[in-house]
């Protein structure tokens, strides 16, 4: 190198460029895997829902979700929410996302109702799973399928 060349200086950008490269060629970037019907029924059996009745828990969700980034959904389960009897948790399971267990909702009497909404995120059509546990310590599950037309998270 002569007296008027200056070195070049490599930017943090290029370097994290070509780490990624570097990764990606040997393989070792993550891949995405989906959670299947066996995984989403071990994450209800853990959550104490094997054999769970049905019926009791409307879930409010469209047929067909346009955004699988952003599906509105609602959960409401009959019961009178008293100090006796009431609904404790329920549990959203989505069957094709990366994990299964997309999320809980505690309640308590002092509720009134046990209904909820929120967003969640669905990677392809599949099956949503509401399990309500009871008070008594009892179970009620329900599904639903919804169609994703457009991906969500990572489809």
């Amino acid at each position: 190198m002569s007296s008027k060349e200056t070195p070049r200086e490599i930017s943090r950008r290029h370097v994290i460029v070509l780490v990624g490269a570097a990764a990606a060629a040997a393989g070792m970037l993550p891949r995405v895997s989906l959670a299947d019907k066996a995984a989403t029924e071990a994450a209800i059996k853990a959550a104490g829902g094997d054999g769970a009745g049905s019926g009791g828990i409307t879930l409010d969700l469209p047929q067909i979700a346009e955004n699988g980034n952003t599906v509105p959904v609602g959960v409401e389960v009959d019961s009178p929410m008293t100090a006796g009897n009431y609904v404790k948790t329920v549990h959203l399971f989505a069957e094709g996302n990366p994990n299964p267990e997309v999320c809980s909702i505690h309640f308590t009497p002092a509720n009134g109702v046990a209904k909820a909404s929120t967003r969640i995120r669905l990677a392809k059509t599949q099956n949503i799973v509401a399990l309500a546990e009871m008070s008594d310590g009892s179970f009620k599950q329900e599904t639903v399928e919804v169609k994703v037309t457009i991906g969500g998270c990572g489809g």
